[in-house]
């Protein structure tokens, strides 16, 4: 049986995509998010931290895509743990 664990890292990096895709600078996403300053979402985007699932909800409504869309999963076999 596989448990999913989401990627850190290539979220991050569908993050970065969806971002570019969608003409916003980091800039203009910590405006829309109402953060003072930029670091969380580059984090995000690096992959060190995910957003929390308001965040999530609000990044999807930015996007104009589903938090699904966002996520990138990595299945891991639970044996492995």
């Amino acid at each position: 049986m596989n448990y999913p664990i989401i990627d850190l890292k290539a979220t991050g990096e569908r993050i970065k995509k969806l971002r570019v895709e969608n003409k916003l600078s980091v800039e203009e996403v910590m405006e829309f998010m109402g953060f003072e300053a930029p670091q969380a979402v580059y984090k995000w985007q690096r992959g060190e931290s995910l957003p929390s699932v308001d965040n999530l909800y609000a990044l999807s409504r930015l996007f104009g895509t589903g938090i699904d869309d966002i996520l990138v999963s990595e299945d891991r076999d639970m044996s492995d743990r």
